[in-house]
């Protein structure tokens, strides 16, 4: 029996999302140009990608123009927070806190950025309470 298929972006269709969330809506040809900037890769596996995008649900695509046009279905963030939570459950048995701990526990965040969570935290607190 096949495995079903992801609904997570892969790293190149992640790369693909994020010139859609930059520059906005795109042809093939644009979405390629602007990839060749970043990585080697032929227009017809742009295409292929972007198939395969619609498919999974990743980008919507505009029929009523020629040539036409694609979008990304969901906002950066709509998409940073679905794939966050998919490895929190997945690895970190859904606990935030585990997840939360192992980054500060290897080292991962800096100074700034645990002053950037602490403030998150406390507007947290505020707001609970």
């Amino acid at each position: 029996m096949a495995r079903p298929g992801s609904t997570q972006p892969t790293e190149v269709e992640l790369q693909i999302l994020e010139t859609l969330w930059e520059h906005g809506p795109g042809t093939v040809r644009e979405i390629h140009n602007r990839l060749a900037a970043q990585r080697d890769t032929g227009y017809s596996t742009t295409l292929k990608m972007l198939q395969v995008m619609l498919e999974k649900g990743l980008v919507r695509r505009d029929d009523s123009v020629r040539p036409q046009v694609y979008r990304a279905a969901k906002s950066r963030t709509r998409t940073q927070l679905q794939m966050l939570d998919d490895l929190t459950h997945k690895v970190f048995g859904g606990s935030a806190q585990r997840l939360v701990m192992r980054m500060i526990s290897a080292g991962r965040i800096s100074a700034e950025e645990l002053a950037e969570i602490q403030k998150l935290i406390d507007t947290a607190e505020e707001q609970s309470s």
